[in-house]
This record gives C-alpha cells, sequence and structure tokens, in this order.
C-alpha cells in the first residue's frame, strides 16, 4: 500500500512533540504508513454507521465527532485524508468536507501521542533523533 499522506506534516507533528530532538525521515515515513492505516480502519467503521443511517456519505458524526475544527487549524492536509478515507472502503460512498476535516482531526491527535511517546522512547534510549524504531516500539508497547 502505497503512502497517501506527505512526510513533511507528519514530520512537523513529530518535531513539534519533540522538543529539542531531531527527527530522521524513517520516522516520519514510518508514522506515516501508521496514521493512514488507523485512518483507513476508522473510515470502515463510519461507512457501516453511514449504512446503518441509509447513507452512502460519510459526516463527521459518523467518526464520532460533534464538533468540527476549522481546518486552518490542522497540520495534516485534507485532500489526502480523503484519499486515506477511501483505501478500503467501497467506492459509493462520499466522505463529506465535514467528516475529512474530522478525521483529520482525529487522526493528528493520535499522530501526536504516538509522536510524544515515540520522543520519550529516544530520550530514553538516549538518542537525539526520533527514527523509525522508536515509533514501531511504541505500537509493540502499546497496541
Amino acid at each position: 500500500m502505497s503512502v497517501e499522506l506527505p512526510f513533511a506534516p507528519v514530520d512537523g507533528i513529530i518535531r513539534r512533540n519533540a522538543g529539542d530532538l531531531r527527527v530522521s525521515a524513517d520516522a516520519a515515513e514510518e508514522l506515516a504508513r501508521r496514521i493512514q492505516a488507523h485512518g483507513a480502519e476508522l473510515a470502515i467503521d463510519a461507512a457501516e454507521r453511514a449504512t446503518e443511517d441509509g447513507r452512502k456519505t460519510l459526516m463527521a458524526s459518523d467518526f464520532g465527532v460533534e464538533q468540527v475544527i476549522a481546518r486552518e487549524d490542522l497540520a495534516l492536509p485534507v485532500a489526502p485524508i480523503d484519499r486515506i478515507a477511501r483505501l478500503r472502503i467501497d467506492d459509493r460512498y462520499r466522505v463529506g468536507v465535514d467528516a475529512r476535516i474530522a478525521l483529520a482531526d482525529i487522526l493528528e491527535d493520535y499522530a501526536d501521542n504516538v509522536a510524544s511517546a515515540a520522543a520519550t522512547l529516544a530520550r530514553h534510549a538516549d538518542r537525539r533523533t526520533v527514527q523509525a524504531e522508536d515509533i514501531e516500539t511504541y505500537f509493540a508497547l502499546f497496541e
């Protein structure tokens, strides 16, 4: 599966959680892959909720979001989030604009949590760089 999410915004999310640590390109790529997989899973659940309600359009409420934040408050771009949402759902579904923004917000929070833990792991390993292995270790320990 190719990664739809650009690495630069993911790198930015890691950096804002890493403080004075550096971030390897592999760490950003690994987290982007994990974000994408998580987003695709969330979209499957949201599609099931939409189907139960007799809709073909995913809405923010299908992702459990009642209040949608402003698009400009997001670090993750919304267009790739739309493609991520469509990766594993049927082509008959559409993803509403509010649903894309809601999913981006959820995925950004998810990325912040992972990035913060990965930075802690890098510091614990007495390294100055967050690496892909820190992302992988997080998932090995916590999921």
